[in-house]
């Protein structure tokens, strides 16, 4: 399978990442090692979590995912074939988000211990933390990869302003910068990334794992009615600001094209996303092997210039 660098880093990764903010939250752990086993027995590499996930759910407190992920790693051994991408600056119980260089070295050796690994592969800035100045952040983030803690940095939901002065800080000050971003980013939403970010991503050679590939599942034709949104945990919430015209014209389109290639809306999304230029590797999540197996037929579905057109037509911002 195609492998392609994060960043300037040496880090290879297949085209697809799986999202982990469902462990902990949607599927239990026995499901979760499954479809780990099955991701990795496709050829796939790349796991993104988060030390926040999945906090929000009843009864948990953040850490579940990786949690979850530590325990397959253990009793999988595949430690040597997956790249662990994990976040930190989340609110975690302190009411706010926080980048503070204490805070990371402490929270990092919370993510070690849950993951049960040595060192995390891509380490990345979650939220953005105003209050403190960008070159304590990446300062914390040097140390850890002095220490061997931390192989290489990235960031998500950074401002354009704060994603390139955190860039320029690290040039001008000889640190390790952020080789990978995380954007939200599919047909349904494209205008913020591709007028304020892809520029930037592509200048400085970036790679992009971009989240919400299927927008929250709303890309897979799950949902295409009010009555539909009651059809997950989180329909009701986060789906309803796709049921509208503009997404369902989306849909129309998508049922087409997965037609025309024998294929399914899911597949068809995360293909679009694959032939865009800064895209690295998406990220999606599945509940099912019945749903894993449609995330990984994208990437052998290649879509030809009129059918790449008409997604854009259709989702036109």
């Amino acid at each position: 399978m195609e492998k392609r660098k994060l960043g300037n880093t040496l880090i290879e990764v297949a085209p697809l990442a799986f999202g982990g903010n469902v462990f902990g939250f949607t599927i239990d752990e026995q499901t979760s090692f499954r479809l780990l086993d099955a991701f990795v027995d496709e050829g796939f590499n790349l796991i993104d979590t988060s030390d926040s996930y999945s906090r929000w759910a009843p009864g948990n407190k953040g850490g579940e995912s990786e949690t979850i992920i530590g325990n397959w790693l253990k009793k999988s051994g595949k430690k040597d074939k997956v790249v662990i991408a994990t976040k930190v600056g989340s609110d975690m119980g302190l009411g706010r988000t926080c980048l503070s260089k204490k805070y990371i070295i402490e929270e990092v050796s919370n993510s070690l211990r849950r993951l049960q690994v040595e060192q995390i592969d891509l380490y990345q800035t979650h939220f953005d933390d105003l209050t403190t100045p960008v070159g304590e952040t990446l300062e914390a983030y040097a140390q850890l990869i002095k220490e061997g803690k931390v192989k290489a940095i990235g960031a998500s939901n950074l401002s354009p302003e704060r994603l390139i002065e955190s860039l320029e800080f690290s040039k001008q000050n000889k640190l390790p910068r952020y080789e990978t971003f995380q954007p939200e980013y599919n047909l349904y939403n494209r205008n913020k990334y591709e007028t304020e970010y892809e520029s930037i991503c592509l200048e400085q050679g970036l790679g992009v794992i971009s989240y919400f590939a299927l927008a929250s599942g709303f890309l897979t034709g799950k949902y295409r009615s009010q009555d539909d949104s009651t059809k997950s945990m989180r329909g009701d919430t986060i789906v309803q600001k796709y049921l509208n015209e503009k997404g369902f014209s989306i849909l129309r389109v998508l049922d087409q094209v997965a037609q025309e290639y024998n294929s399914n809306p899911a597949s068809v999304s995360i293909a679009w996303l694959l032939a865009r230029k800064s895209i690295t590797a998406p990220i999606a999540s599945a509940t099912s092997i019945e749903q894993l197996k449609e995330l990984v037929q994208a990437v052998r579905l290649y879509l030809n210039g009129d059918t790449i057109e008409n997604l854009n037509i259709a989702s036109a911002y």
